[in-house]
C-alpha cells in the first residue's frame, strides 16, 4: 500500500512515477474483485478520474438490480491505493465504492453494508470492532513422488516435504504490497495424492484491523493468490472441501474489540464480559451466521465430525472443536522469551492486547464483507440480550473437551447443532432477519434474496471438480 491519504498526494505519486495505467476495483455479489482499466493521459485526466469516478452496469454487479434503473458510480477511496506488483508498467489500483444516481451509498452494496453494521456497533456500544482472517487454500499440482508427507499430516511443514513454501511466501510479498497486514503463513493439515496429483494445504493470516479493512485484504489476497497461482500454472482453490475424508478449508475469523484505541479483551487474566457477551451472541445467531458464512453447498460438508470443524453452538477455550474459540491470549504474566534466553534479564510485558477470539463456522465461499456485518450485527445482538452472561455460561464448554468424542453424546444433544444444509441456514436466517436487519443494516429486500439463493442450490452443486474455483 502506497500510505496515501488525500487525492493530491495520489495524483502527485502517480506523476512523479509515471504511472501509465490506474485502475479501478471493486466487488459485486459474488465477492471477486472487478477491474476497470484507465490509461493515465496527464494531471487533468487522472483528477478527473478521481473526482469523478465512473458508471458501471449495476445490473451486471448484483444480480437483485433491475436493468431498467442499473447505473451506479463507482468511487475510488484514495488511502486504499496500492501499486500493481503483477504490471510490467508502473500500474496503481484503487478500492471503490459504490454511489446510486442521487450521489447517495448504494444501499445494498456489501462493502457499504459493512460500514453500516460498524457504525452502528460503535454507537451501540462505544467499541470499535476489529478481525482477522485465516486464509486456508490448495494448491493442486503433479506429482513428482519426492518427499511425500504422511496423509493429513502436513502441519507447519518445511520445504521440501511442504512443496510449495515459495509459493507461499512470494504470495505474502506481494499481499503485504496491495496492503495486507500479514502475521505468518504457513503449511496446514491437509494433504494427500490421488490421480497423479498432489493436493497441498497453506495457510495465510492476517494481523486483527479495522473491520472493514479486515475485508478488504481478504478480497486483495484472494485476488493476489489467484493471479500468482495462473502465472505459475498452479491451480489454487479456497474451496471449502475438495474430497471427502481430507481437511477442509475455512476462513476463521478471530475478534477484537477496542475502545479509544485500547483492547478490552482481558482483565485480571481472563476474557472480560464484554467478550462474554459478543460470543453469547454468536451463540444465539450461530444458526443464521452460517446464511452469510457457509453459503454454499460444499460448506456444509466441511461442518462434519472430527475435522477440526464446528458442528454444535457451544464455546470454549483453546478448544478447536468448538463454534468459538478463546485461543492462548498472553496472559500468563510468565516471561516465557527470558526462560528460554537465560542471558536475558526478565522483564514483566503485557501482551495481552494480543488476545482474540475466533468464530470458526466460516470459510471462502462467504462475500467477505456481508460475513463481517453480520459478525459485527450478531455482536451487537449480545450487547443488547439481557441474558447474555447466562446464555455465554450455558454454551460453554471446559478446557480440552472433545465434543465429537465418544462419551459425549449428552453434551452434544444438550447444545444446538449448526444447520446441516443451504436451505436450512436459509431458514435459521429468515427467523433471525431482525439481528441484521434492525437499524437499516441489511434491508429485508438483500435479506430476501439471500436465501432465496441459499434455497436454489441442486445436487450438482456438491460435485467436487465442478466447485474447484467457486470460491
Amino acid at each position: 500500500m502506497l500510505n496515501i491519504k488525500t487525492k493530491a498526494e495520489l495524483i502527485q505519486y502517480c506523476l512523479d512515477n509515471k504511472v501509465e495505467i490506474f485502475n479501478f476495483h471493486y466487488c459485486g455479489w459474488d465477492g471477486r474483485l472487478k477491474t476497470l482499466n484507465f490509461v493515465v493521459r496527464d494531471r487533468e485526466h487522472l483528477t478527473n478520474i478521481l473526482e469523478a469516478g465512473e458508471r458501471v452496469d449495476g445490473s451486471s454487479l448484483f444480480p437483485f438490480v433491475e436493468a431498467g434503473k442499473s447505473d451506479l458510480y463507482v468511487i475510488p477511496r484514495y488511502r486504499t491505493a496500492f501499486r500493481d506488483p503483477f504490471c510490467e508498467v508502473p500500474t496503481v489500483g484503487v478500492l471503490c465504492s459504490f454511489f446510486n444516481r442521487d450521489g447517495e451509498p448504494f444501499d445494498s452494496s456489501p462493502e457499504y453494508v459493512l460500514r453500516k453494521a460498524h457504525k452502528v456497533f460503535n454507537e451501540k456500544t462505544g467499541l470499535q470492532m476489529q478481525t482477522m482472517g485465516e486464509l486456508e487454500y490448495y494448491i493442486i499440482a503433479p506429482d513428482d513422488g519426492m518427499y511425500h508427507i504422511a496423509d493429513q499430516r502436513g502441519y507447519h511443514e518445511s520445504a521440501p516435504f511442504n512443496k510449495f513454501a515459495d509459493f507461499r511466501v512470494e504470495a505474502v510479498r506481494y499481499i503485504t504490497q496491495v496492503g495486507g497486514m500479514v502475521k505468518y503463513a504457513h503449511s496446514e493439515v491437509g494433504n494427500f495424492c490421488m490421480d497423479g496429483k498432489i493436493y497441498e494445504q497453506n495457510e495465510i493470516e492476517f494481523l486483527p484491523v479495522d473491520i472493514e479493512d479486515a475485508a478488504d485484504q481478504l478480497v486483495l489476497a484472494k485476488w493476489v493468490m489467484r493471479r500468482l497461482a495462473y502465472k505459475y500454472g498452479l491451480t489454487i482453490t479456497f474451496a471449502p472441501k475438495i474430497t471427502k475424508g481430507k481437511a477442509g478449508s475455512g476462513m476463521h475469523v478471530h475478534c477484537k474489540f477496542t475502545r479509544d484505541g485500547k483492547s478490552v479483551m482481558v482483565k485480571d487474566g481472563d476474557i472480560t464480559d464484554v467478550v462474554r457477551k459478543a460470543i453469547a451472541g454468536y451463540m444465539d445467531a450461530g444458526t443464521s451466521l452460517t446464511a452469510f458464512g457457509n453459503p454454499h453447498p460444499l460448506a456444509f460438508m466441511r461442518l462434519v465430525p472430527n475435522q477440526e470443524a464446528p458442528t454444535s453452538l457451544c464455546w470454549s477455550h483453546s478448544n478447536r472443536s468448538a463454534l468459538v474459540r478463546v485461543p492462548l491470549g498472553w496472559t500468563s504474566n510468565v516471561d516465557m522469551a527470558a526462560i528460554c534466553n537465560p542471558g536475558e534479564k526478565s522483564a514483566q510485558s503485557d501482551f495481552s492486547d494480543k488476545a482474540t477470539f475466533e468464530w470458526r463456522a466460516s470459510d471462502a465461499t462467504a462475500n467477505t464483507y456481508l460475513l463481517m456485518a453480520a459478525l459485527c450485527a450478531a455482536a451487537r445482538h449480545g450487547f443488547e440480550m439481557p441474558d447474555a452472561l447466562e446464555v455465554a455460561r450455558r454454551t460453554y464448554v471446559g478446557l480440552g473437551v472433545n465434543i465429537h468424542a465418544a462419551g459425549n453424546d449428552a453434551l452434544r444433544e444438550s447444545l444446538e447443532q449448526l444447520p446441516a444444509s443451504c436451505a436450512a441456514a436459509a431458514d435459521e436466517l429468515d427467523k433471525d432477519r431482525l439481528i441484521y436487519s434492525s437499524e437499516g443494516v441489511f434491508s429485508d429486500a438483500m435479506l430476501d434474496y439471500l436465501i432465496s439463493c441459499l434455497k436454489s442450490f441442486t445436487e450438482e452443486d456438491c460435485n467436487f471438480e465442478k466447485n474447484l474455483h467457486l470460491a
